[in-house]
Order: C-alpha cells, then sequence, then structure tokens
C-alpha cells in the first residue's frame, strides 16, 4: 500500500498529468481517498517554487542564445505584454490564476499556471496561495469525478 502511496506522490508531480491523474489512480486502486488527496497535493505543489523561481530567469538566460533566444525573447515579450494588459496587482488575475489551475482539463495544471505566473512577473506569495487553491479544487474536483466513474464501472 505504501509503494501505491508513492506512486500517487509521484504522479502527481509530472507535468500535464498532475494531481489530476494522481487523484483517480488512487481511487482505481481503492486507496483511502483523504490520505490519497493529501498526498497528491504535497506531490502537485513541491515544483511550484522551484518553477516560479527559476523559470523566468532561463527565459532571460537563454533570450540571447544563438538556437533558442528568439523562442525565449518571444516568450518573454508575450508575458510583459500580457502582464501590462492584465495588471499584475490586480486580485482578479490571482482569480484567475486558481481558476486556471482549478479547472481539471489538460493544459491546465499547477504547472501551467506557475509558469504562467512567473512569465508575468506576478508575486510570488499571492501566485503560489492562488496555484495551492487551484489545486486543491482540482483535487476536489477529480475525486468527485473518480468517485463517480469507478462506482460505474464495479
Amino acid at each position: 500500500m505504501f509503494q501505491k502511496y508513492i506512486w500517487v506522490f509521484f504522479i502527481s508531480m509530472i507535468p500535464l498529468i498532475e494531481l489530476r491523474g494522481a487523484i483517480p489512480y488512487a481511487i482505481g486502486f481503492e486507496l483511502p481517498l483523504l490520505p490519497s488527496y493529501i498526498i497528491a497535493i504535497l506531490g502537485n505543489m513541491l515544483p511550484v517554487p522551484i518553477i516560479f523561481l527559476f523559470a523566468r530567469k532561463v527565459l532571460i538566460w537563454g533570450k540571447d542564445k544563438k538556437v533558442i533566444g528568439k523562442f525565449f525573447h518571444f516568450c518573454l515579450e508575450k508575458g510583459e505584454k500580457a502582464g501590462k494588459k492584465l495588471g499584475s496587482d490586480g486580485k482578479g488575475l490571482y482569480i484567475a490564476l486558481l481558476l486556471f489551475v482549478g479547472i481539471p482539463i489538460p493544459g491546465t495544471g499547477a504547472w501551467t499556471g506557475t509558469l504562467a505566473a512567473s512569465i508575468l512577473d506576478m508575486d510570488f506569495k499571492k501566485s503560489s496561495i492562488a496555484v495551492m487553491l487551484g489545486v486543491i479544487l482540482a483535487g476536489i474536483i477529480m475525486g468527485i469525478l473518480s468517485m463517480g466513474i469507478f462506482s460505474i464501472v464495479k
């Protein structure tokens, strides 16, 4: 059983799969929901500070490199323009980030949301809280959906 919890933790760390894949895995293997949920949240949130603190720095470092420079410069430029349009201190931007991370569809999650927050140069503490709340919301949604799906299958 411990090994399955380890899998839940690591699955929740994988980009694009994240908690959205870890919760159905846990329910499919009949692990208790609450401990699985907590482990999946911890695994999903572990990369967030690393992504936030280094993504923008990597883009700035690579913007003048030969092979990757154009793409990195494009990402930074788009992020700065979007940040100016959205106003990076507005409360609505953090609510939008929470909803972006919290609605469990492919391409939206803690990794993508944190990357966007980093590129938009948002506040670390506020964006981390928004991402955490979004992960919690996504976990609740996935838990409800997974229990419904797996109860139909049995």
